[in-house]
């Protein structure tokens, strides 16, 4: 944020005085725990939000992790349209990184700059009951979430602790499947009839023909981006979390890069840093 430190509060406080009570869904990429001035400064963002009671709820991916874990154990990781290929020993792998690593780090980084965060993951309270994807190619162990039981996280917002939640979820025979962030955090937006989706990623935005950044989309731009293959790989998990969450209530939902105070600058300035998608 840039300008006059005057012009530059007066705007934000519009932007916080909009946005009180409000509650946003932010989705973490796993890229963010690779960068420790970057997780430190998104985690001050975090708190900042809550301080101001702005009721932030996080839900993490974790893919490099994972995929640096897989090669560690001899695997090779398979994507078939952004989604992991995920067999028994994957999904041990998935667990171990998700829950045992990545959340905790994150809890931890926000906890030690005065924040209040809660571990869970999509088991806790049965929050995302799942069933097993079917596409033509078997992916695995990878869930569709059929049902978002959201008390445990509404519990804990009343309480004004920031939950972090790691995107693993359970079938009805209690077999662990894991669920793609985004889609994760879309699902969770639209359960919590959230006011934001904010998707956190690797790249600046949504890119166009000439690898420019769109700071603005309509669902309908959204879906012709994907149908002529201009986004593509692990854009079009997000992109599709953004318009389902969109046409299921959330107000706006946006792809920004994990950069310092990346979420202070989507939020409280006019321009924004990423791409915003709105409904029309």
């Amino acid at each position: 944020m840039k300008g006059n430190i005057s012009d530059v509060l007066i705007n934000a406080l519009m932007y916080i005085q909009k946005f009180k009570n409000k509650l946003f869904v932010i989705k973490l990429g796993g890229e963010v725990m690779l960068n420790e001035n970057v997780m430190n400064t998104i985690s001050q963002d975090i708190i900042l939000l809550n301080s101001v009671n702005i009721k932030p709820v996080v839900i993490h991916g974790g893919g490099y992790e994972i995929s640096n874990a897989m090669k560690k154990f001899g695997k090779k990781p398979r994507f078939v349209e952004g989604l992991r290929v995920t067999d028994e020993e994957t999904m041990d792998i998935v667990k171990m990184v998700l829950i045992g690593k990545v959340n905790s780090e994150i809890v931890s980084r926000i906890n030690k700059h005065g924040g209040n965060a809660v571990g869970i993951s999509g088991k806790s309270g049965k929050l995302f009951l799942a069933k097993r994807k079917n596409d033509k190619i078997d992916l695995g162990l990878v869930g569709e979430i059929v049902r978002v039981n959201s008390e445990i996280v509404k519990l804990l917002i009343d309480k004004n602790y920031i939950p972090v939640i790691s995107p693993v979820g359970f079938s009805n025979d209690g077999t662990s499947l894991n669920i793609n962030a985004d889609t994760a955090a879309a699902k969770l937006a639209i359960s919590l009839n959230a006011n934001k989706l904010i998707i956190m990623t690797s790249v600046g935005g949504v890119l166009d023909e000439n690898n420019r950044v769109i700071s603005r989309l309509s669902i309908k731009e959204a879906e012709d981006l994907i149908k002529r293959g201009i986004a593509n790989k692990g854009m079009i998990p997000k992109l599709n979390s953004c318009i389902e969450s969109l046409k299921n209530g959330v107000e706006r939902a946006h792809i920004i890069k994990s950069r310092e105070h990346a979420l202070l600058e989507e939020i409280f300035t006019s321009k924004g840093i990423g791409t915003m998608v709105y409904k029309k």
